[in-house]
């Protein structure tokens, strides 16, 4: 089961008690995922088709609380995926879905006949209750979300950009940074930062769904702590071991080329301990030296004999 899926089992099984946040929920249910049928003579029909059980359950159940209608459900198998279910909820009574359309602000009566609202309608989202009920429904309805071990990407899709532009907004007015792009003859609403993935999740009430992305971002972000100390470390060791190489190269030239016997006390005792421990960090090479001498004096007597070595080298061009 899909991560988007999981999400969408948890939150289809929560039901607010209130009345006003049902019909919230339920008119973003079938804004996204209705068709509205025109049967003739300025008569209207209602047909809802999911292929997730639990969808199909709530809308059932949110139209069965709300309304004294009846509601035909049939379930057929989808023939492109085999173990599939596709359930379809029809409402053909003309005065029931007019009733059920125009409650939830879905439809508009006016003087050439029923007209389609593209707005969200300000009266059944006043309360912050009902504001996340809306966005609940709209997830429910054309919703997704990514896999969190891949990508954070959550998006809403529908056909009208006004419509878009108001889900837009709600979101945000929950203090989200949701944006919108064109995708073919869609438009999508996305949210891409992760932080704002599991507010929104905490929003339409997808606690479990919640918790089960903030493990993964937990050990993302551990796991690319740790790569990046790796790296650092990797990057460190090829540092010493480049300038220990470079030093070792440095003295034997020194060695051949004038004698490490010629060199001052201080440098000839760095220049052999360097060349008897090849492997040793400059704060190990001074530890042998006698009197010990610091990690910088060490640094600063081997980088005199990197520059003598540069010297005899110009020398003997």
């Amino acid at each position: 089961m899909s991560f988007s899926s999981k999400v969408k089992n948890e939150i289809a099984k929560l039901q607010d008690e209130k009345s006003c946040c049902q019909i919230a929920e339920l008119s973003a249910l079938i804004k996204m995922n209705g068709t509205i049928q025109i049967l003739g003579r300025n008569r209207i029909g209602i047909k809802l088709t999911t292929e997730n059980a639990a969808i199909a359950r709530n809308i059932f159940s949110l139209i069965k609380n709300n309304f004294d209608f009846n509601t035909k459900v049939s379930m057929t198998k989808n023939k492109q995926l085999k173990k599939n279910y596709s359930y379809t909820l029809l409402v053909d009574s003309d005065a029931a879905s007019e009733n059920i359309l125009k409650k939830l602000y879905i439809v508009n009566e006016t003087s050439k006949g029923h007209r389609i609202n593209n707005r969200i309608p300000n009266s059944i989202i006043k309360k912050d209750c009902c504001k996340r009920a809306y966005l609940r429904g709209v997830f429910l309805g054309g919703g997704s979300i990514s896999d969190p071990e891949k990508t954070y990407h959550l998006e809403i899709v529908t056909s009208n950009e006004t419509y878009a532009n108001d889900i837009k907004n709600l979101i945000n007015s929950f203090g989200l940074n949701a944006k919108i792009v064109l995708r073919k003859d869609n438009f999508v609403v996305y949210l891409k930062e992760g932080e704002n993935i599991v507010d929104f999740l905490n929003i339409i009430g997808a606690h479990s769904a919640l918790l089960d992305l903030e493990n993964v971002r937990i050990y993302k972000e551990m796991r690319n702590n740790v790569n990046r100390l790796v790296n650092c470390e990797t990057a460190n060791l090829s540092k010493t071991v480049n300038a220990a190489m470079r030093q070792i190269n440095n003295i034997e030239y020194i060695k051949e080329h004038m004698g490490l016997n010629k060199l001052p006390k201080n440098l000839r005792d760095i220049a052999e301990a360097r060349l008897l421990h090849q492997d040793a960090s400059l704060k190990e090479l001074g530890e042998m030296l006698n009197p010990a001498v610091g990690k910088s004096g060490v640094n600063h007597r081997l980088r005199k004999l990197d520059e003598l070595a540069e010297e005899l080298k110009k020398r003997n061009q």
